[in-house]
């Protein structure tokens, strides 16, 4: 792994039952960039995110992924540390993963039990100056008027926005966001997704993100991955990206779905 990569990961392959879903994908991700990882469902998107993390381990016949240069796991072993490294990467669900009951601000605080410890955050003795973070996160994502609302009562926008407000209290230094806009309206599909090219931007926050929608890819991110059927099929430039490429990956019927804009 070079010293500058933030994820290194190298032949990385995982089966379920008869199905390969990651087939000897490597890819190398450096500080600071903001890339889409495409491709039809099924592809192994989301499956190659969750090993990046250590969530699934990959098989044991090789494969190794390595983040901030401490081994993540390798050839089916997901190291003993993996929690520290889990520490420095933020990572955001379709599904937002807040807990209903309780408040935003709790849900928000919760990304920083492993900088003040398990105890004190349950019983929620925290530290004045992480209240201020949990706040300042809070606005920085827009949400700040609705702390104190039970998650469950918030939109699915507000939701996500509580989400992404989690990983920065977390101190992510790279950010994996699992399809955060699939379950959104286009209103606030596009306010969600502008927030994190933001952070990506101002903040320096590395950022990979899975996304259906091609033409936010486009949009958004200037480095494209492209899986099909577990391998990796594109690896450049949005612009790079052309309608004959899209065609190859999704199959003719991508035309009737890629509204204009698509790539000539």
């Amino acid at each position: 792994m070079t010293a500058e990569a933030v994820l290194s990961i190298r032949a990385v392959s995982k089966t379920f039952g008869a199905k390969r879903a990651l087939d000897k994908v490597s890819l190398t991700v450096r500080p600071g960039e903001m890339i889409a990882l495409i491709g039809p469902s099924g592809s192994g998107k989301s499956t190659l995110l969750r090993a990046i993390t250590g969530l699934t381990a990959i098989d044991a016949d090789g494969g190794e992924i390595d983040a901030f240069g401490q081994k993540v796991q390798a050839r089916g072993r997901v190291c003993d540390d993996v929690r520290r490294v889990r520490a420095r990467i933020g990572f955001i669900f379709q599904q937002f993963n807040l807990v209903g009951r309780l408040t935003l601000y709790t849900n928000v605080a919760v990304g920083m039990l492993g900088h003040i410890g398990f105890l004190r955050g349950v019983f929620g003795r925290w530290p004045a100056a992480e209240r201020g973070a949990v706040m300042a996160a809070l606005e920085r994502v827009g949400v700040a008027e609705n702390a104190g609302q039970r998650a469950n009562t918030l939109s699915g926008g507000q939701q996500q926005r509580g989400a992404i407000a989690r990983a920065l209290v977390q101190r992510a230094e790279a950010l994996l966001a699992d399809e955060p806009v699939a379950s959104l309206d286009p209103v606030a599909a596009r306010k969600v997704m502008e927030l994190i090219c933001d952070l990506n931007r101002r903040e320096g926050i590395t950022t990979v993100v899975t996304l259906h929608q091609v033409d936010y890819a486009l949009r958004y991110c200037p480095r494209i991955i492209a899986l099909q059927d577990g391998r990796m099929v594109y690896d450049g430039p949005r612009e790079g990206l052309d309608a004959a490429k899209l065609k190859q990956i999704y199959g003719p019927e991508i035309e009737e779905v890629f509204w204009e804009g698509a790539p000539q």
